[in-house]
Order: structure tokens, then C-alpha cells, then sequence
């Protein structure tokens, strides 16, 4: 019987080594890889060929959502599950987008979760009910709001950049230093600076301060 490989990325350790125990000790189970931040999770994915990965949203260096990204652009056939709390529905959208095959509450039960596991890995979407109910009230609301610019789409045309792109552009010219940005979006100093560089090539500039002016000129008033 093939097992179903499995890696959990988690930064809490007592949640990651619990669902690592719960998972071991079923027979058609097997817990390949252990991460406690986003770009480990990124590298067991490609080390270990998981048939599934349970990705929390908030973990340091890259955060659940990104590396989802990444994960997916190179293996589309994993299924990632994100481990969420009633705290993140904010994140369910992007998830979403992102290619997550669905959601598991952190509080669940663990046969809920064991069973919710196989279910996953044989294609089902993971929707619990009150994650559903969260999904269907954030999209009503969505749907109600004005209608105005969103933030991350205020741009002029004929300059294209990725949503992340555009959520790094809106604290830059806010003035936040690279620092800054990896933490607010959980990732490392390191990806924001690629970004950052990414971002002058665009717009043809090399310094700072000009980015900066050249950005809030594109970005609509």
C-alpha cells in the first residue's frame, strides 16, 4: 500500500511534532519532512516530493501564502492544506488564490484531521463550515465595498507588476526600510531586497529616494 507522504510546515513546534506523531501512527501514512519557517518549506518540497503539505500562514523568513506560490509554480501536483485559526480568515482568499486545495482548523479533532488528510490527498477541496461561512461573508463584503481603487491594483497603465510586487511598492512609499517589510510580510530581508531590485529594473532606476518619487507618481491619486 503507498503511503500518503506528508510534510507539515509549522513554526510552533509543540502543534508540528503533535501532527507528526498523530500522522506516524497510521498505516497508510508517513511524515517526510519537518519546516518551521516558509523557505524550508519550499526546500522540503523539493527534496521530499510530498503527496501533501500542511502550510501555517504565519511563519517567518516567507509566509505560508508565498511559499504556497512558489511550491505550486514548480509542483503543481502537490496538494498543500493550510493550517489555519479563526484569527487568519482574513488569509482564506489568498489561499486561495494561491492554489491551496483547502483548510484545516488548528482545534480540530485529531481523527477529524486524519480523516480530513486522506480526503485532501485523493482531490476533495477542505472546506470546513466555518471556514466556508468566513469565504462566503468575506466575498459579500468585498462585493459591497464602493466601488474605488483598490490599493494594490492603483497603478497607471503600462506598468505591470505581481501582487506581491504591489504590496512591497505600497510600504516602500510609505517609507519602510526592507526590515520593515519582511516583517510585516513574513518574509525574509533577503527575498524583499530580490523584489526591491526587481522593482527598480521595472521602473529603470537604481537608487532609493528616485524609486520612491518615480512610484508615488504612477500610483493614482
Amino acid at each position: 500500500m503507498n503511503k500518503i507522504r506528508l510534510v507539515i510546515a509549522d513554526d510552533q513546534t509543540l502543534l508540528r511534532d503533535g501532527l507528526q506523531t498523530i500522522f506516524n501512527l497510521e498505516s497508510d501514512m508517513e511524515v517526510v519532512g519537518l519546516a518551521d519557517n516558509g523557505e524550508e518549506a519550499v526546500r522540503l518540497a523539493l527534496d521530499c516530493r510530498p503527496d501533501l503539505i500542511l502550510m501555517d500562514v504565519r511563519m517567518p523568513l516567507l509566509d505560508g501564502i508565498e511559499a504556497t506560490r512558489l511550491i505550486l509554480a514548480k509542483n503543481p501536483d502537490i496538494r498543500i492544506v493550510v493550517l489555519t485559526t479563526f484569527a487568519e480568515d482574513e488569509y482564506i482568499v489568498d489561499s486561495l488564490v494561491s492554489g491551496a486545495a483547502g483548510f484545516l482548523l488548528k482545534d480540530m479533532p485529531a481523527d477529524r484531521i486524519v480523516q480530513s488528510v486522506r480526503e485532501a490527498a485523493k482531490g476533495q477541496l477542505m472546506m470546513p463550515s466555518v471556514i466556508a461561512g468566513k469565504l462566503a461573508a468575506r466575498i459579500s463584503a468585498l462585493s459591497a465595498a464602493p466601488a474605488k481603487p483598490a490599493a494594490a491594483a492603483r497603478f497607471k497603465q503600462g506598468h505591470s507588476f505581481t501582487d506581491r510586487e504591489k504590496e512591497i511598492i505600497h510600504l516602500l512609499v510609505e517609507g519602510s526600510t526592507n526590515k520593515e517589510i519582511a516583517q510585516n510580510l513574513f518574509m525574509s530581508e533577503g527575498t524583499v531586497k530580490n523584489y526591491v531590485s526587481i522593482i527598480y529594473h521595472k521602473i529603470g532606476v537604481n537608487e532609493r529616494t528616485k524609486a520612491i518619487l518615480h512610484l508615488k507618481g504612477l500610483m493614482m491619486t
